[in-house]
C-alpha cells in the first residue's frame, strides 16, 4: 500500500532487561482517582465511576526516557501554569473486551512511571465552558514514560510510594494503596467502553500536590520498584 506522505511512527518504550521496545497503541487516562488530589481540584472525591480521557500516541506526544536518560520537555505554547502529575502508567499486553476484575491482571505487560504534563489553565478555561479538554491534556511532549518493567518480574503492583520532585523539593507524595479505583478495576471498567489491545497505556491517576514548572527546573518521578523518570522543562 503506498500513502500520499509517510504515516505517523509508532512510539516504541524501552523495557527492563529486553532489546525488543513496547510498541504504543492508544493512550488512557484517569481523572481524578486519588481522593486528595480530587478535594484539590474542587471535587467530592467519593467513588463515583472513573471517567477517562486520552492523549495522543505519536512521536511528538509520547516521550520515552530510557535509564539513565534525561528528558527534555519544551515548556508549551499559550499557557502560563504548566503541571506535573506523576502517575503509575500500566502497559496492556493481552487484549480484551469486558473483562473481569478478577482477570485483569492476566491483561498487563508491564508498569512504568509517567508524568501526564498539564496546561492548567487551559484545561480549567475548557472545564468551565463545559469543552473539552484536549488543549489542555493532548499536547506535545505531555506524556514522558519511563522504562517499562514487565510484570512477570515485578508481579502485580497495588502498592507503594509515588514521589516527584522539582528541584530536589518534594511536591507530590503518596501511596498506590490510596488510589479510588485499583488497577484491576480501572483496566475492568476500560474494557466495557474500548476493547483494549496490546500496545495500549493506561495512566492510572496523580495524588496530590500537583502544582506548575517552569524552565530549566528538573522533575524527578519514582514509584517503588520501578526506573525513575527524570525530566528537564527547557
Amino acid at each position: 500500500m503506498s500513502y500520499l506522505f509517510p504515516p505517523v511512527a509508532t512510539v516504541g518504550l524501552p523495557v527492563a532487561g529486553r532489546d525488543a521496545q513496547f510498541p504504543v497503541r492508544r493512550v488512557y487516562c484517569v481523572g481524578r482517582n486519588y481522593a486528595a488530589h480530587a478535594r484539590e481540584m474542587g471535587f467530592d472525591p467519593d467513588r463515583e465511576p472513573p471517567f477517562f480521557f486520552c492523549k495522543p500516541n505519536d512521536p511528538e506526544s509520547v516521550v520515552p526516557v530510557a535509564a539513565g536518560e534525561v528528558a527534555k520537555l519544551p515548556y508549551p505554547t499559550q499557557t502560563a501554569n504548566y503541571h506535573y502529575e506523576i502517575e503509575l502508567v500500566v502497559a496492556i499486553g493481552k487484549g480484551g473486551r469486558d473483562i473481569p476484575v478478577e482477570q485483569a491482571a492476566e491483561h498487563i505487560f508491564g508498569y512504568a512511571v509517567g508524568l501526564d504534563m498539564t496546561r492548567r489553565d487551559l484545561q480549567m478555561k475548557m472545564r468551565e465552558m463545559g469543552r473539552p479538554w484536549e488543549i489542555g491534556k493532548a499536547f506535545d511532549y505531555s506524556a514522558p514514560v519511563s522504562v517499562l518493567h514487565p510484570l512477570a518480574q515485578t508481579g502485580e503492583i497495588n502498592s507503594g510510594a509515588i514521589v516527584l520532585t522539582v528541584d530536589g523539593e518534594t511536591r507530590q507524595q503518596s501511596d498506590l494503596t490510596h488510589l479510588i479505583w485499583s488497577v484491576s478495576e480501572i483496566i475492568a471498567n476500560l474494557s466495557t467502553l474500548f476493547e483494549l489491545q496490546p500496545g495500549d497505556l493506561i495512566f492510572t491517576g496523580t495524588p496530590e500536590g500537583v502544582g506548575a514548572v517552569k524552565i530549566g527546573e528538573r522533575m524527578v518521578a519514582r514509584i517503588d520498584g520501578l526506573t525513575d523518570l527524570v525530566v528537564d522543562v527547557v
